[in-house]
């Protein structure tokens, strides 16, 4: 399988969420947000953690209220990943998450107030090397666009995105990425593709209020696909009616696709059709329920039959094809024969090998320096 992508990425300024590099020529990273109560911590970390499990690389988290600002503290505490905080109107709220350690602050300095209030958010952004957030919707345009524009369109998105980059200009703050989101593909696409090209920051992409777990799926990929193979989108978030889990399995599902991304099992499958040697589509779902905790990449093939199994299960790490008897592959190459009843143990049971022997090191006669096993075999 090829591994490298053939898009040309938009060269953007790189700015750091806590850890993780977002923009310049960092991985897209991928991230949710918490939909529980963010003053009860114990479910707010719960979630966060469940997101970091399936990996994800950053979270927001809604911040509406001062009491909210405090226990975001305690969560903060208790997480390691990167944690974003939504904020709108109340400058104190920012200023207070500053403190409490928040690694970027999502505000629209529009609608924070006066500029002494605004600078004041930017001046302790600056002091605790937090990046800003500016984020646009179609859902909430200032009303002097509304009237301009008759109705959200892709230049009253630009419009006002401009209008708050130029605060941040003004108060010499370059440290920040904005996300242009509306409901309808063609708009945000239009609005992403027109803001690309006035401004260096990073993008951070999505379809907002996108829909259910189905639609909104289908209408994320069609229109983040439009975007990321023009090679525009620095971070993604996957806006579901949906466990914010299926948002992070989404978001990288979307640019595995385009292979931009290749955390977790790539798995390749047939839709199955009555030559299929066994159930294809119960393989599938086992499989993929058992695959859950594996974030590392790995190519993996289900064929129902032999017209397209053995050309597939040659291109991958793990490749099984149907037929009589079925016939796994492993590493290119045929492996071993297996009943029905032994697919989905005998598959898994290869993928964690395979895994484990790329993750297998041996130390140097140094005695200090690590060498990955699969780098010695090339080498």
């Amino acid at each position: 399988m090829k591994s490298t992508s053939p898009i040309i990425r938009r060269k953007s300024r790189q700015i750091m969420v806590g850890d993780v590099a977002v923009g310049g020529d960092a991985p897209i990273s991928v991230q949710s947000m918490t939909n529980t109560d963010t003053c009860d911590v114990e479910a707010t970390v719960g979630q966060i953690e469940a997101l970091q499990k399936v990996g994800a690389d950053i979270v927001r988290v809604s911040v509406p209220t001062m009491d909210a600002a405090e226990a975001f503290g305690k969560i903060k505490q208790r997480v390691s990943i990167p944690l974003v905080t939504d904020i709108h109107f109340d400058y104190k709220i920012a200023l207070r998450v500053a403190e409490l350690g928040a690694d970027c602050l999502r505000i629209n300095p529009g609608n924070i107030g006066k500029e002494a209030r605004v600078r004041a958010v930017i001046d302790s952004a600056r002091d605790h090397n937090i990046p800003i957030r500016i984020g646009v919707n179609a859902g909430s345009l200032e009303k002097e666009l509304q009237v301009k524009y008759g109705e959200p369109t892709a230049d009253a998105l630009v419009e006002s995105a401009l209008r708050h980059i130029d605060i941040l200009d003004r108060l010499n703050f370059q440290e920040y990425k904005i996300s242009l989101k509306a409901s309808e593909i063609f708009m945000t696409v239009a609005a992403y593709r027109k803001l690309a090209t006035q401004i260096e920051q990073p993008l951070h992409l999505g379809i907002t209020e996108a829909g259910g777990l189905r639609s909104g799926t289908v209408k994320s990929a069609i229109g983040l696909g439009m975007l990321l193979n023009d090679g525009i989108g620095d971070t993604i978030r996957i806006s579901l009616a949906a466990d914010p889990v299926e948002e992070i399995k989404v978001g990288f599902d979307i640019l595995k696709s385009l292979r931009l991304r290749s955390k977790g099992i790539n798995l390749i499958a047939c839709p199955s059709c009555s030559r299929q040697q066994f159930d294809v589509i119960s393989t599938v779902n086992a499989l993929e329920s058992r695959f859950e905790d594996i974030t590392d990449p790995l190519d993996v093939a289900v064929i129902g039959c032999v017209v397209n199994g053995p050309g597939e299960a040659k291109e991958v790490d793990v490749g099984l094809t149907g037929g009589s008897p079925n016939l796994l592959y492993v590493g290119g190459k045929p492996n071993q024969k297996l009943s029905n009843e032994a697919l989905v143990d005998e598959i898994e049971r290869h993928v964690r090998e395979q895994i484990a022997q790329r993750k297998a090191s041996i130390v140097d006669d140094s005695g200090d320096v690590v060498i990955p096993l699969q780098e010695l075999k090339r080498s």
